[in-house]
């Protein structure tokens, strides 16, 4: 990612400030799947809403963001709903995902298809990847994202390999995007 682009977010994130956002419905949803306690990563989470969220489920959480105002501003939503998430400013495509184990990785609108691939290895056995990202098919009631920052119908199911799918589904979310969804886990070994 470039300079510019790293601006772009802090910038994106500077205009937004330290609002407290609910989590995704289908996030929050999926609690079943949570596990009791162990380590989280929200992959590009920005200003935390997932992640201190699931640190309030009992999970000691990771935030990894490429932009030092998002991850600035999610230690200070953190802090006012009294929970601890570390923070870890990274260019993922450029470091790929921090060093596992992880008992739970979230990944919530955010595309890099190499970056999926290193779900399953960084995955704990018996841990579970929750992620949800929108389609193509988002564009019949949206410009944005645009194309190129888009899934392919069904083409998750063809990037996140060596784990077992628990659930799977595209359609138009609570939010109004049209979604790929998936929960998965690591085979126990």
């Amino acid at each position: 990612m470039s300079d510019a682009e790293r601006q772009t977010w802090d910038q994106r994130y500077r205009e937004l400030g330290a609002t407290t956002r609910e989590p995704a419905t289908w996030i929050v949803a999926q609690k079943e799947y949570l596990p009791a306690h162990g380590r989280a990563l929200d992959v590009a989470g920005g200003t935390g809403r997932h992640a201190v969220w699931l640190a309030q489920q009992g999970l000691d959480v990771t935030l990894a963001d490429i932009s030092t105002e998002g991850l600035t501003l999610a230690g200070q939503v953190a802090e006012t709903a009294r929970v601890t998430v570390r923070t870890l400013q990274t260019d993922l495509a450029e470091t790929g995902l921090p060093m596992g184990p992880w008992d739970l990785i979230l990944c919530s609108h955010y595309l890099d298809r190499d970056v999926y691939r290193q779900f399953a290895p960084a995955l704990a056995p018996g841990g579970t990847l929750l992620f949800i990202h929108p389609t193509i098919r988002n564009l019949e009631r949206h410009d944005r994202p645009g194309r190129r920052f888009l899934l392919a119908e069904n083409e998750l199911l063809t990037l996140v390999t060596g784990l077992t799918i628990c659930r799977y589904d595209e359609g138009w979310s609570d939010e109004d995007r049209h979604e790929a969804k998936l929960v998965a886990r690591r085979i126990m070994t």
